[in-house]
């Protein structure tokens, strides 16, 4: 189950599934508790969809202090929508050789590193070994999701790190819902292609178009990787019907924010919390 909590001024929810993982911070927030204003209120935490840098940045400092966690700790990718997955190794430098993020999942090992995916309608997934202590973070947008990335990333977990399939646990946040999301008949046809996908696409009552549940899709894709059913779980809120907590691209027109979803494996605490004073945080210009 999900369950909504407040620490200062920001308001997220977590999954009581990760939450019994006494070495893991893990948050999907909402779009309260920022400085933002107008289409961008109020907890934007992109610097690409038009808000001002300022608040931006303003908001990144009120989620750093409100976790305890320092904003040079969070790792945000480019999120390209494809399905290109970023391996972290546990100590030493953590970017590619070319310097780009342009991937839409992250797994890890690494302490006191919070990886984080950025949605405004897309499916945030995490995914964790409770035994080997690896976490996942997976932004599943309807292009990601017929590519199906979240098979890929748990096949990872398995190939790579030799994970149980009774060890993983999954998280699915906050998304749009088949309810708001419909789709044309060439964008449906990966889809169809998927493994129980009459669990998530159906016929729109309009010509040539499909109702799919994204967030269903992943959750099968997930349980079709081995995962037992019992071990996801999955928030079924809307972001487009809950435009009051979450921002919502379809809802919206495309012109909104970005709400954070990030995971941490806990090490030693962080010597420091960065201010409004400290310099600039490293992703300013990279993300």
């Amino acid at each position: 189950m999900f369950h909504k909590h407040k620490k200062h001024s920001i308001q997220y929810y977590e999954s009581s599934y990760l939450s019994g993982c006494d070495f893991l911070t893990h948050a999907f927030c909402t779009r309260l508790g920022g400085v933002s204003k107008e289409d961008y209120k109020s907890l934007n935490i992109s610097f690409k969809e038009g808000d001002m840098e300022d608040r931006v940045l303003q908001n990144w400092y009120r989620l750093a202090m409100a976790f305890a966690i320092p904003v040079d700790y969070f790792l945000t990718l480019n999120q390209v929508h494809g399905d290109d997955i970023l391996v972290i190794k546990p100590y030493g430098n953590y970017l590619p050789e070319e310097g780009t993020l342009n991937y839409d999942a992250i797994v890890t090992t690494r302490e006191n590193l919070a990886i984080c995916i950025k949605t405004a309608d897309c499916v945030p997934v995490f995914i964790v070994d409770r035994v080997k202590k690896i976490i996942a973070a997976v932004h599943a947008g309807w292009k990601s999701t017929a590519l199906e990335i979240s098979a890929k990333v748990t096949s990872l977990f398995f190939e790579k790190y030799r994970s149980s399939e009774k060890n993983l646990l999954a998280a699915i946040g906050p998304a749009i819902g088949q309810c708001c999301f419909e789709i044309d008949e060439k964008e449906a046809k990966p889809f169809q292609k998927q493994k129980d996908h009459e669990a998530f696409l159906l016929p729109s009552e309009r010509k040539d178009k499909w109702i799919v549940d994204l967030a269903e899709s992943n959750r099968r894709q997930i349980i079709n990787s081995g995962i037992p059913e019992e071990n996801i779980d999955i928030s079924n809120l809307c972001t487009s019907c809950r435009h009051d907590l979450f921002f919502s691209y379809r809802r919206s027109g495309g012109v909104t924010g970005r709400q954070l979803n990030f995971i941490m494996i806990k090490g030693e605490a962080p010597c420091r919390v960065l201010t409004i004073g400290d310099e600039h945080p490293h992703f300013q210009k990279k993300h």
